[in-house]
């Protein structure tokens, strides 16, 4: 959100650590905790739960599992996930970025969202939001099924933890360099509010145009390292525990 409409040089991952926790003191580094998890659950268990009986469903329908049908059964379950969990995102980003709707909490933001603005700005940023969702899930799913097929043809590494891990940390990486720019968009319009900015921004497209136009394309991957320094981690450990929870379960691996 740094430098809306304008080019210059921005403040780092590491100096704007400081100065949050400076300024706002170490409580703030954990603002939205809990829409955050809520969605976490709800997101994410939606779109890793619905990947493989969509790769299923296209295998019966088409009989294939190619590459393709796994970035279609990614990009589905995302999408959908999000299309539902949207609301718990505009609440999390809104206390991140608001000092005043702290105080009322989660509950109290949604009240103030729907009474000044209404309900449809729950699902504002909703199209990126799903574009963002559909690409980050594609890119790491079909990335980690596909990778750790070819390590497993390729090498004689065994399906077990070492593969998981080493094709999750490719995931990652890959889903951060393609929803990097989607990411920003997403953010940019849930923080829009109808009631003061109408018009800035039309939607997902125009707001990629007019950031590049006034910012700079390097703009689009603005909070680029933090998003990788979250989203990294995060897909090395979701796919890990997510293996190791499915072989508990007496299923497959991905």
């Amino acid at each position: 959100m740094q430098l809306v409409g304008q080019r210059g040089p921005l403040t780092g991952m590491g100096p704007l650590f400081v100065q949050v926790v400076k300024n706002e003191g170490p409580k703030a580094l954990y603002l939205g905790l809990t829409p955050a998890l809520t969605r976490s659950v709800l997101y994410g268990g939606l779109r890793l739960g619905l990947y493989e009986p969509s790769k299923y469903a296209c295998d019966w329908a088409f009989g294939s599992t190619n590459i393709l049908v796994k970035i279609a059964s990614g990009a589905f379950a995302g999408a959908f996930a999000t299309a539902l969990t949207n609301p718990v995102e505009v609440i999390k980003v809104r206390l991140q970025m608001n000092p005043g709707a702290r105080e009322g909490g989660p509950l109290g933001e949604v009240r103030k969202i729907v009474s000044e603005e209404g309900v449809k700005a729950l699902w504002k940023g909703v199209g990126p939001a799903m574009a963002r969702a559909a690409a980050l899930t594609a890119s790491q799913l079909a990335t980690y099924d596909e990778f750790k097929g070819m390590l497993m043809r390729w090498t004689p590494m065994e399906d077990g933890f070492q593969l998981h891990l080493i094709s999750s940390i490719v995931a990652g990486t890959i889903s951060t360099l393609i929803t990097a720019p989607m990411d920003m968009v997403k953010t940019r319009l849930m923080l829009q509010r109808e009631s003061k900015g109408v018009g800035k921004y039309r939607n997902g497209f125009h707001c990629a145009y007019q950031v590049v136009l006034t910012e700079g394309t390097r703009a689009l991957y603005k909070g680029g390292f933090a998003i990788f320094a979250r989203l990294g981690p995060q897909t090395t450990i979701t796919f890990v525990l997510c293996e190791k929870l499915r072989e508990l379960a007496g299923l497959r691996s991905i």
